[in-house]
């Protein structure tokens, strides 16, 4: 397996850490085809909790633009690629898993490194995170699920602001406004991110299943619609 991840196996859950630290964890494909691979394997393997978190100082830092540099390439980079091929099907994959995945945000998430952790079912942040949409900063569109993400989650209002101007949100004001669960001082995120999944993987994981389902279908359906025939 790539060294761009590291895949710590709990027995019942696993543990799933990006790590280009020195690249503050930024996706190139490698890393994106060794991310798919590692949830595909717990899918697999029949595991009943992830925890996703970065090594090093950050979580994630979005893309590796280094990689998509026009000066390097024979032309223009395909950035619809990127999305197709990788970001897409991955924001589905973590949604759409038969488990809860969590996500501990260790330091900065910025781009579309945070809205793969904002994709997660449960997301922890260390007190010094920040949640960065810094696609703004250099012209681009907030993919991964992002612009879906936030205006679901914060409201339309709330949602143009971070996305328009990019700036920082700490991991405090993320909870406070409901863009994640639970802030934490860094000593203790991993602690407590490793035994929520201890505890999700002991759960009932069927029932953990049908709740995300209902939940995601929820910012769609009627009430009629969401609670079934009545009697």
């Amino acid at each position: 397996m790539s060294d761009t991840i590291i895949r710590t196996d709990h027995g019942t859950w696993v543990e799933i850490t990006l790590n280009r630290p020195d690249k503050l964890n930024s996706f190139n494909d490698e890393m994106h085809r060794a991310l798919r691979e590692a949830l595909e394997a717990a899918m697999a393997e029949g595991k009943r909790a992830v925890l996703l978190t970065g090594s090093g100082r950050g979580f994630c830092a979005g893309q590796d633009l280094g990689d998509r540099d026009p000066a390097k390439m024979d032309g223009p980079p395909d950035l619809g690629h990127t999305l197709t091929t990788f970001y897409n099907p991955l924001v589905r994959l973590i949604r759409d898993a038969a488990f809860p995945v969590i996500c501990a945000v260790n330091g900065v998430a910025a781009g579309a490194g945070a809205n793969v952790a904002l994709a997660c079912d449960i997301v922890l942040a260390a007190d010094n995170a920040r949640f960065i949409q810094s696609f703004a900063h250099v012209g681009l569109i907030p993919d991964g699920g992002g612009t879906w993400h936030l205006t679901q989650t914060l409201g339309v209002a709330r949602a143009k602001a971070l996305a328009l101007t990019g700036a920082p949100l700490s991991a405090d004001d993320a909870v406070e406004s409901g863009l994640i669960w639970k802030a934490l001082p860094a000593d203790d995120l991993m602690t407590e991110a490793r035994a929520l999944a201890e505890q999700m993987a002991n759960g009932p994981t069927t029932g953990f299943a049908h709740t995300k389902r209902a939940i995601h279908a929820a910012v769609t359906n009627t009430l009629d619609q969401h609670a079934g025939p009545t009697t």
